[in-house]
């Protein structure tokens, strides 16, 4: 068995660990809600950015706070003027060792936002600059590809969403993801395996909170079997990305419960009528599906049990493919960028 599928397979125990102290995330949810944030910003890269963005979805569509992710360029390199003060910036890292995040969240805390990060290496140089941390307690990952780091972060953001909201519906649906992802980690995507293997290029929709694991899968995909996978919302494939889908051209379309989902499996039955072969991920009441999809306690947090049932494949697909997920080519861990 791979590092990376034991990994992805511990996320449950992950998430119970955050669970079982969640005081930083307390804490930081009434520090928000001290006063108004009018944007929130999130510092990012990799499977990271894209645990920012399921974050960004979530606290636009629940608190109503625009969130926006922030090129770090704009203040390492540009060393642009930050007008930030009394907003919130979260950074998301596994490491928390990449100099340009570190650099980041520094000139956004002297630029007097209120900073935080999710790391999962205590005491690293991120958490410092940003003031407040919040641990991921996914420990030690030695597969090169993120599995149960990104989980953490899912999961983190739920958590600091529901007490930012003081929703506790929300909170006792966090409270049960870690059943829930046992489940997911049991679902047979072996078909995704079959229909996948000797593809090299293909295209991953989702929308709302599951764009943020179409981003994640395409990554994936690109890295542990080499495939050309790009992510799109099922909107925004329609502007032109749609030209690319003909006959026999591969689609996974992830389409959890909430209300992009009926806009989600439309798609996906219009590109089986192109002749497309399409990979549908879906409940078991979505009589289309041909990937099965875990139902958690509450549709926001359905994303983070789907993106688990991918990684399980994704690790038997490079295996299939006669690659290592643990060591993908010209890859490293801790990738430090200025």
């Amino acid at each position: 068995m791979s590092n990376m599928l034991k990994e992805a397979l511990a996320s449950a125990g992950v998430v119970a660990a955050q669970l079982a102290d969640t005081s930083r995330v307390e804490a930081l949810a009434r520090a928000l809600e001290a006063e108004p944030r009018h944007v929130a910003l999130t510092v990012a890269r990799g499977s990271s950015d894209h645990a920012a963005s399921y974050f960004a979805a979530l606290t636009m569509s629940r608190i109503g706070v625009p969130v926006a992710s922030v090129p770090m360029s704009i203040a390492t390199l540009q060393q642009a003027p930050l007008r930030v003060k009394g907003q919130f910036a979260l950074a998301f890292s596994q490491s928390g060792r990449s100099p340009d995040l570190v650099a980041t969240m520094r000139a956004l805390h002297d630029a007097g936002a209120l900073t935080a990060a999710m790391v999962n290496v205590a005491g690293s140089p991120l958490a410092d600059a940003a003031g407040a941390e919040l641990p991921l307690l996914a420990g030690p990952e030695l597969s090169v590809a993120a599995t149960k780091s990104y989980i953490a972060m899912l999961a983190m953001s739920a958590q600091l969403v529901a007490f930012w909201q003081r929703d506790a519906e929300l909170l006792d649906a966090v409270r049960a993801l870690p059943e829930a992802l046992d489940c997911a980690g049991a679902l047979d995507w072996s078909k995704a395996v079959d229909e996948l293997r000797d593809v090299s290029q293909m295209i991953v929709i989702g929308r709302g909170p599951g764009l943020a694991i179409a981003q994640e899968a395409a990554l994936k995909l690109k890295e542990t079997s080499s495939i050309q996978a790009e992510a799109f919302s099922s909107a925004e494939v329609r502007h032109g990305p749609m030209e690319l889908i003909d006959r026999d051209y591969p689609l996974l379309v992830f389409a959890p419960r909430g209300p992009e989902q009926a806009g989600l499996v439309q798609f996906a039955r219009d590109m089986q009528q192109r002749g497309a072969r399409v990979l549908l991920a879906a409940p078991a009441d979505v009589q289309d599906a041909t990937l099965p999809l875990v139902s958690t306690a509450d549709p926001a947090l359905d994303p983070i049990a789907a993106i688990l049932s991918f990684y399980v494949m994704a690790a038997s697909l490079a295996a299939a493919r006669g690659r290592n997920p643990d060591e993908p080519r010209y890859l490293n861990k801790v990738t430090e960028t200025h």
